[in-house]
């Protein structure tokens, strides 16, 4: 046995094997390199498609003055709904049977369903928001214990800001799940004060004091005309229930100030605001 020919035919035999796994290997690559690269690339350009089309519809409604709210809503849905169409092409170019799989994420979908009914029933409620619209994106709301303005709204959550520059998440469910105070649906407000005077203090003075204090602050409408009455003989004091109607915009200004006013003026008046008291009476017992 001749070693150089053994060496040679296993020499043959291995290229032979080299050979015919490049051929497999082009092959493949030419077969699937080219839809890979087609999938990247459609995925890609239909993203890149589907922000601009998100983009431009926002746009168009937005011009069309349509509520901020639904505006934001419908900004959300487009982008979902065309992302999902561009990975159903991505996946067509790849050859996966998208009937397929389209059976399977409908099964996948009942179980996450099953598993996220909490979130559904944010998007439900979201929805339930939108067609009723109890309020809109810039309204001052009271809602699941958070007061502030809508500042943003979207298919889980809408974000309310308070006063105090804070940002509260509140899910959709829970918004939906209880009140809702809506502040901003009205152009008038009614401001309401309850003033207690000493039982030793001039009672028809109180009452014409309270009511110049009102009429002397313009923010307060004339119409409907302020208001004051005694509402209760109370353990230490009168009491007074002071109403005034003013923009809504006033309300909080005129809320404060017209409580200081009535502490200054009824100082300057000696007009007392009493402080809860009890009086014990002792009876001497004789030996």
């Amino acid at each position: 046995m001749d070693p150089i020919n053994e060496v040679n035919k296993t020499l043959d035999a291995t290229n032979a094997t080299v050979s015919k796994y490049t051929d497999m290997a082009i092959t493949y690559a030419s077969e699937y390199g080219l839809k890979i690269v087609a999938a990247i690339l459609i995925f890609v350009i239909g993203k890149w498609v589907a922000k601009k089309v998100t983009k431009v519809t926002k746009n168009v409604m937005t011009k069309a003055k349509v509520d901020k709210t639904l505006v934001e809503f419908s900004e959300s849905v487009v982008y979902f709904l065309l992302l999902l169409m561009v990975i159903m092409a991505s996946l067509n170019a790849l050859g996966i049977n998208t009937t397929s799989f389209i059976a399977v994420l409908g099964a996948a979908s009942l179980a996450i369903g099953l598993a996220l009914q909490g979130t559904l029933s944010n998007i439900g409620a979201a929805v339930i928001i939108i067609i009723f619209r109890p309020f809109k994106v810039g309204d001052v709301i009271e809602a699941a214990g958070a007061l502030g303005t809508v500042s943003d709204m979207n298919l889980f959550s809408t974000i309310i800001s308070p006063v105090d520059n804070r940002t509260i998440i509140v899910p959709n469910s829970a918004i939906i799940g209880g009140n809702i105070t809506n502040f901003s649906t009205k152009n008038e407000r009614r401001v309401d004060h309850v003033f207690g005077i000493g039982y030793d203090d001039d009672l028809k003075l109180a009452k014409e004091t309270l009511m110049d204090i009102m009429k002397a602050d313009e923010r307060i409408l004339p119409e409907p005309a302020p208001f004051v009455a005694v509402s209760e003989l109370a353990d230490s004091s009168v009491n007074f229930v002071v109403r005034a109607w003013v923009k809504t915009e006033d309300f909080w200004g005129v809320h404060f100030d017209m409580i200081e006013n009535v502490k200054l003026t009824f100082d300057e008046k000696g007009i007392s605001i009493p402080y809860p008291q009890m009086d014990v009476h002792t009876d001497k017992v004789e030996d």
